[in-house]
């Protein structure tokens, strides 16, 4: 049986409708218990509740268990010592393959979460068990954030200028590269970047939003301030917006960029293009029974 923690998330509801089609079994951790019918409708065979932070609730959630993938909770503080309790509990119980969702380009202080990642990875390194570390970019996904305001003004609104280019990947796709690790062989000891696109600006963005939704769509930069505003109404905390600020700033600074080639080579087949992600979601916005991960 394969541990998925923080499966709740968007991250862990993909990795674990990518293991049931599959037809493997997967025991999902989540950290509320009105989060057990979600997961269950997906297909997870068993559900733990817990805490990633009790060493106590995670010896009990990895027993009997062959391989983790582990999601830590977003941009959270504790990542490493989650980290330490996790990778502890999972060399207890022998487990066989530990997978650990980090991040692209993990090796920047100037983004602390990127850094605690890297930390954790360093954990693993030396932690003598058989591991694989997943790097994705940045998320397609996270254009929905926008998407009212897209469909509605034509305008796309980002926290840096629109000149920053960006790697951007399908989370499907990485459902996809995370199941084939975790039920296939020849992984081990592998750092996996997860890109599906080449570095592209948000002005470009803008352009394939406007070329597929077939109406001009705007990137527009807007005030830090601005956003740390929005971040704030729409419920993030003050750990959270400090830590994306700060990521934004390395944003504007260096650009966040990588290739596509090694997800092209994992998955077997290219990655998913900004297009046709795109194109996919908006098909499925029309549709009264299909809601977008």
């Amino acid at each position: 049986m394969i541990l998925i923690t923080g499966c709740a998330g968007k991250t862990g509801r993909n990795v674990l409708q990518a293991l049931v089609e599959r037809e493997e079994p997967v025991r999902a951790l989540v950290y509320q218990p009105e989060q057990i019918d979600l997961v269950e409708s997906i297909g997870a065979q068993d559900v733990v509740v817990g805490d990633m932070n009790s060493a106590e609730a995670m010896r009990e959630a990895v027993q009997g268990i062959r391989a983790i993938y582990h999601i830590p909770p977003n941009v959270s503080p504790y990542e490493i010592s989650i980290g330490q309790t996790m990778i502890a509990a999972a060399k207890e119980a022998g487990v066989q393959h530990f997978v650990y969702h980090s991040v692209l380009k993990p090796q920047s202080e100037a983004m602390p979460h990127h850094w605690r990642k890297l930390r954790v990875e360093e954990l693993l390194l030396e932690s003598r068990m058989l591991y694989t570390i997943m790097q994705p970019a940045v998320y397609m996904q996270n254009l929905l954030v926008h998407w009212k305001k897209i469909l509605q003004e034509g305008i796309y609104a980002v926290p840096y200028p629109t000149a920053t280019r960006l790697s951007f990947v399908d989370l499907r796709d990485v459902a996809q590269a995370a199941a084939i690790v975790l039920t296939g062989e020849g992984h081990e000891f592998a750092q996996y970047e997860l890109v599906g696109t080449e570095g592209i600006s948000q002005s470009e963005v803008a352009s394939i939003l406007g070329k597929e939704l077939g109406r001009p769509v705007q990137a527009v930069s807007i005030p830090i301030d601005t956003w740390r505003r929005q971040a704030k109404e729409s419920g993030l905390g003050e750990e959270q917006i400090e830590t994306l600020t700060k990521m934004f700033a390395f944003y504007q600074q260096y650009d966040f960029i990588g290739n596509p080639r090694v997800l092209g080579w994992l998955l077997e087949y290219p990655p998913t293009t900004l297009n046709k992600f795109i194109r996919q979601v908006h098909k499925e916005m029309d549709s009264p029974h299909q809601v977008p991960v």
